[in-house]
């Protein structure tokens, strides 16, 4: 292993261990749920990298492949990547194999998929998780692939990684931000079954308190769209994380009232807004509310804690999470933190 990626993540793996130690953990018996938790990495082990939405290259992917086969993964990569069918990466038969061959391959333990923007909705229904179901891996991304986070929590009650993609990883480390690094070393962090605690600065809209409940959540406009389907999200008793790029302020608050519309807000026990990137409101065309105000308008009969600002989304400073899994939310006047339990 490359000495400077070693000693990067340690460094950031110790300094989530040191923050970590001291804190209390709940001994609540209501939270020994049966979620499954798939098998954390070891070296030696195999991720696959698969294109179940939008078209990526082999050569966009070469970052990622070298980076984590320097942490002592072996990489296997799919036949959807290079694929394209005008935006897709591969026709959906092609993407539908592919991801179904990793699903099913016992030699393979995680999917990373190599990026987001469109098509999981396409295949999501034809997959056969039977073999997935019976020994699970973990499937890894964001955006379009909160399609999967949603589905596969849901219904089959399995955890999940919502994180950066192979997209995301820097064509050079050594002019990475320091920022960016963290946020790629998260990935094994979580990977490897090490403990995390992520923190958030405070913010006059937050609201406190603390709480306890299984991360749920992702892209909020996928989320949406998944309303009434086989993969609808189950958000009661949960703490729900939201987040979303290139959406009007209207459009927002939209999906918001949809979610609030049909019970996904009333039962939370705690709510995280991530990255929202807005689109500009056109001049004389402002929707009039900012996305705090949105937000606090469709949680304000309800108790539970929010937090505003999280680092996840479409963003640099976007943190590996562990969907479907345990977690403590603390937000208080010093700020907000999450820890995986």
């Amino acid at each position: 292993m490359n000495r400077k990626y070693f000693l990067s993540f340690f460094l950031t793996a110790g300094a989530t261990m040191s923050a970590f130690k001291g804190l209390t953990m709940t001994s609540d018996p209501a939270f020994s749920r049966s979620v499954k938790i798939p098998p954390y990495l070891k070296p030696g082990d195999t991720i696959g990298i698969s294109s179940p939405a939008s078209y990526i290259s082999l050569e966009e992917i070469q970052p990622s492949v070298q980076l984590m086969q320097s942490w002592g993964f072996n990489i296997q990569v799919g036949d959807s990547v290079g694929k394209k069918d005008f935006t897709l990466g591969g026709t959906d038969a092609e993407r539908l194999a592919d991801f179904q061959k990793m699903l099913d391959d016992p030699a393979v333990k995680a999917i990373m998929c190599a990026r987001g923007g469109y098509g999981v909705v396409r295949i999501i229904d034809q997959l056969n998780f039977k073999k997935f179901k019976s020994k699970p891996k973990w499937i890894i991304g964001f955006s379009d692939i909160t399609v999967f986070h949603s589905h596969i929590n849901s219904k089959l009650g399995i955890a999940t990684i919502h994180s950066k993609m192979c997209n995301s990883f820097p064509s050079d480390w050594t002019l990475a931000k320091p920022i960016q690094i963290e946020t790629i070393l998260s990935i094994r962090q979580v990977l490897s079954g090490l403990p995390v605690k992520y923190t958030a600065a405070w913010n006059k809209d937050n609201r406190t308190g603390r709480t306890e409940g299984l991360l749920v959540g992702g892209n909020l406009s996928i989320i949406e769209t998944l309303a009434g389907s086989d993969s609808d999200l189950d958000t009661a008793g949960k703490i729900l994380f939201i987040e979303d790029t290139h959406e009007a302020l209207y459009s927002i608050d939209r999906m918001l009232w949809n979610l609030k519309r049909s019970g996904k807000l009333d039962k939370l026990k705690g709510l995280i807004i991530g990255g929202f990137k807005l689109k500009e409101d056109s001049p004389g065309d402002e929707f009039g509310k900012s996305i705090y105000e949105i937000v606090l308008e469709k949680v304000k009969e309800f108790k539970y804690p929010v937090c505003f600002d999280f680092p996840v989304g479409h963003q640099v400073n976007n943190f590996a999470l562990k969907c479907g899994t345990d977690h403590i939310l603390n937000v208080d006047e010093n700020g907000s933190y999450l820890v995986s339990i």
